[in-house]
């Protein structure tokens, strides 16, 4: 997922998270949002083990 598409997510999920008075709808929204900036840190940290294994000099020989 890109992060723009991130970003509108986790901005749309609080924008609904403001206006609700419900406690289940809040706790929900609340845990998505967490769940959402957790896989987009791993995505980061994935993405950076990648590139850090592509551009070093031990593979470069297989």
């Amino acid at each position: 997922m890109s992060l723009e598409k991130t970003e509108w997510i986790l901005h749309e999920l609080q924008r609904i998270y403001d206006k609700s008075n419900d406690y289940n709808e809040v706790t929900l929204i609340k845990a998505t949002q967490d769940i959402i900036r957790e896989q987009a840190k791993r995505i980061e940290q994935m993405e950076g083990e990648i590139d850090g294994t592509i551009w070093s000099p031990k593979r470069w020989g297989e």
